[in-house]
């Protein structure tokens, strides 16, 4: 491709709502714009690099035994219904009605259409098992659509749905999933990891995240020191230390005027905050409940969702928590609560600590469970934390990463198929449930997440496999006609081996040419010089080393064979 007539609109500034590297880069290299808030138009440099992962994602899927299908974007709200997410979902669904005022949404997820068209479909045990993909647009109404291409409200998905007659298949289903997830994100040349994770509003009681990991990513991973335990810390179980046991000492309340925070009652009473207790009140489905962790601790509001088997969970309001209990925020404490009490495992450890005593500017000291309060249960309810006890080998201790969700597995079980009636003849000729799972890969949330992992100051540097081109073939200036026909020499050779090349032929300084070239981020960049040409040399530099090489121009396909490959076997 000539640079002069490939649509790559550069810019030299950072947009001024980009908050994320791979946001910057992306737009910057002429690679994305944006339509709308959460919604962006794929240029083609970009759909390049997008149709490169696709196609990865398509080889794997097929070879691991997955069919493509086509879903409609626009799904019948009748579907939801019968599996109960039309609500679950909430206000984060697009929801639409025809010109018949029927109801419909822009499918999230297809779980519901896939299990529709299944169970009309398939009435035998001999049918199955089942791996069913697409690669298609989801669509998600995010609440504060940001990050560029890592929280839209329009993204490309792969996701595969398997089913099978019971858990064994399942199982064996799972493996063939995890697996080639594996080989997806060794090819496409990003560094991993796989972690164990919460299942959300998807359903089921196992599921993976592949996690691209990067400094910049949002998402934060535990993994032991000791063994290959790793989660989410969503999902990662918390192991409670032994706390050194102490004479139960006399409650007492003492006036604390204006301590709110648990590092304000620190510095009032000089104790740390790991002898107080944090008390929160949450409304579980509209229900208020309290939930109890250590000071220096933070409640996971996933594992309380997930404990009281609760559809929705938030914060109640500090207005309602005053008409409930008679303080604010900063004085709550689980001692005459009226409310019900739910303790993380830590507290019950835990002896003569500080709470609030549910009454403004004051609390309690000394408190300990079991004499002054008893909770309803005491579970696992805070997020894992460095240093922790690993729950798997209970010998290392936990360590913190962070990186990019861009794939998760799931394990759904009858979760759908119940619902939605989804069942088959076994051997016998007995009606029984087709057992479900689920497989995601966020193809476009993949090529941001690459970008947030491979980059300098001067641009992207992406990873081979997924680069919009190979090679970039500089003449230095475009006036001179011996730099111009070596370098058209070498485009046509490279090009006749099955190498993706681009030739800067715009007539442009060459600063330019070199930063455009940096900046989308073309693995191996070929200058072509006068000086180097008098002996019959151009400079070969690969993006992601500083230093440069000087090669006969006949031994210019050898060298970029042995970067690449021979393309010709």
């Amino acid at each position: 491709m000539k640079a002069s007539e490939l649509f790559f609109p550069t810019l030299r500034e950072d947009p001024a709502e980009a908050e994320t590297v791979s946001h910057r880069l992306l737009y910057r290299a002429g690679m994305i714009r944006k339509t709308a808030a959460g919604i962006y138009t794929y240029l083609p440099l970009g759909f390049r690099v997008i149709k490169k992962i696709m196609n990865i994602v398509r080889e794997e899927m097929d070879r691991a035994g997955g069919q493509e299908v086509g879903l409609p974007i626009i799904q019948p709200k009748e579907l939801w219904t019968q599996s109960g997410r039309w609500e679950v979902y909430g206000d984060e669904m697009f929801r639409l009605k025809d010109r018949h005022q029927r109801d419909f949404c822009l499918g999230p997820t297809h779980e519901e259409v896939i299990t529709d068209v299944v169970n009309h479909e398939v009435h035998s045990y001999r049918d199955l098992p089942l791996l069913l993909y697409q690669i298609q647009n989801k669509y998600r109404d995010e609440i504060r659509p940001r990050f560029g291409l890592l929280r839209g409200r329009e993204f490309i998905m792969k996701d595969l749905y398997s089913f099978d007659v019971d858990e064994a298949g399942l199982e064996v289903s799972y493996r063939k999933m995890y697996d080639a997830y594996c080989r997806v994100f060794d090819r496409l040349g990003l560094r991993y990891r796989v972690v164990e994770a919460d299942s959300g509003a998807i359903g089921g009681n196992v599921s993976h995240e592949f996690i691209v990991l990067a400094a910049t990513g949002e998402s934060v991973v535990v993994f032991c020191d000791t063994c290959d335990y790793a989660a989410n810390t969503e999902k990662a179980e918390c192991i409670a230390d032994t706390e050194p046991q102490e004479a139960q000492l006399p409650l007492t309340k003492v006036a604390t005027p204006g301590q709110r925070s648990i590092q304000d009652v620190s510095g009032f009473l000089g104790i740390p905050a790991q002898k107080q207790v944090k008390t929160m009140v949450y409304l579980a489905d509209g229900v208020p409940v309290a939930v109890l962790v250590r000071g220096d601790r933070e409640v996971n509001e996933v594992k309380v969702k997930n404990y009281l088997k609760a559809n929705f969970i938030e914060l109640a309001p500090e207005e309602l928590v005053r008409e409930m209990v008679g303080a604010g925020f900063g004085s709550l404490g689980p001692v005459g609560m009226n409310l019900k009490v739910y303790a993380d495992l830590e507290v019950r450890g835990m002896t003569n600590f500080v709470c609030g005593a549910n009454e403004d500017d004051y609390h309690y000291i000394n408190v300990n469970p079991g004499r002054d309060f008893q909770p309803e249960a005491f579970c696992d309810l805070r997020n894992a934390e460095e240093g922790d006890i690993c729950p798997a080998c209970r010998n290392g201790r936990l360590k913190t990463t962070r990186g990019i969700e861009t794939g998760h597995i799931f394990k759904l079980g009858t979760k759908y198929s119940e619902k939605m009636g989804a069942t088959f003849l076994d051997e016998k000729g007995k009606e029984r449930l087709m057992v479900m799972g689920c497989y995601g890969i966020g193809i476009s949330r993949t090529m941001a997440a690459a970008v947030e992992q491979n980059y300098d100051e001067n641009g992207i540097i992406w990873p081979l496999p997924i680069a919009p081109y190979q090679v970039i073939i500089i003449p230095v200036n475009s006036k001179d006609n011996q730099q111009m026909e070596t370098g058209f020499k070498l485009y046509h050779e490279l090009e006749e081996k099955g190498y993706e090349v681009i030739i800067d032929d715009r007539d442009q300084r060459a600063g330019v040419k070199f930063k455009d070239a940096d900046l989308i981020g073309i693995p191996i960049r070929i200058t072509v010089g006068p000086n180097l040409l008098k002996l019959g040399q151009v400079e070969i530099k690969k993006r992601w080393e500083k230093e440069v090489k000087n090669v006969p121009i006949e031994e210019v396909l050898s060298e970029v064979s042995s970067i690449f490959g021979d393309k010709t076997s």
